[in-house]
């Protein structure tokens, strides 16, 4: 402030007119935590159009097709409003999914018939449930409202998206998580891996190595690209 009493009027008032413009930009700055979950969601759309595309290349079960199809659609048109919102907050977002999203990618692709239908609904299960959690922190614990406005808008998609695959896994005789009263999903359900957790087999998209319980303060942490 010393500067301006240096300053003419005309400028004073320029600076002083241009404030207000600068707190706004600086109030709309996201937290860790809203960047961190653009960030996540981001990569679990990548994840999920790429293995929505092998659903429906390589799956035997036509439910698998049609809802690798779906999860393609859905997650495109998510991640658009990840995109824009990113880029109205400066939010820098990684390029690919993570290590152990690609490792995942790498593994299905490995596996044909009911292999892979059978690993492709484990794996996705796994996934909703840890995207569906990270989604519920944000909404808990974003400080950006557009931010929080966002994960509010996924909740219902990722929640339709799990509701679709236990009802394929119960047809396909896969064990599914076992879900709270208020019907969240929750890992360490009857065989199917918590998501993010120590998973040998099938990790879930994000890569991290603890899975926040609904409603903790916890958020996955993205791998940067």
């Amino acid at each position: 402030m010393l500067g301006l009493k240096r300053l003419g009027l005309l400028t004073a008032l320029v600076v002083v007119g241009l404030a207000p413009a600068a707190a706004a930009q600086a109030a709309a700055q996201p937290s860790t935590q809203d960047t961190q979950y653009l960030q996540a969601l981001h990569q679990v759309n990548l994840y999920e159009v790429a293995a929505g595309e092998l659903a429906q290349k390589k799956g035997q079960n036509q439910q698998v097709k049609d809802l690798g199809q779906q999860f393609v659609t859905d997650h495109t048109t998510l991640d658009e409003s990840v995109k824009n919102l990113a880029k109205q907050l400066n939010v820098n977002l990684p390029g690919k999914p993570t290590a152990d999203q690609q490792d995942v990618l790498d593994r299905l692709n490995g596996l044909s018939g009911a292999e892979f239908d059978k690993a492709w609904v484990t794996t996705e299960l796994a996934g909703h449930v840890q995207a569906i959690q990270a989604t519920q922190t944000e909404i808990s614990q974003g400080s950006e409202q557009s931010v929080v406005q966002l994960a509010q808008d996924a909740l219902p998609v990722l929640q339709a998206h799990y509701d679709a695959l236990v009802a394929l896994a119960q047809t396909l005789g896969i064990p599914v998580p076992q879900t709270s009263a208020s019907g969240t999903p929750s890992p360490g359900g009857t065989g199917t891996p918590a998501p993010g957790g120590t998973v040998t087999e099938t990790p879930a998209p994000g890569g991290t190595t603890e899975s926040p319980a609904p409603g903790t303060t916890e958020a996955p942490v993205p791998t940067e690209s």
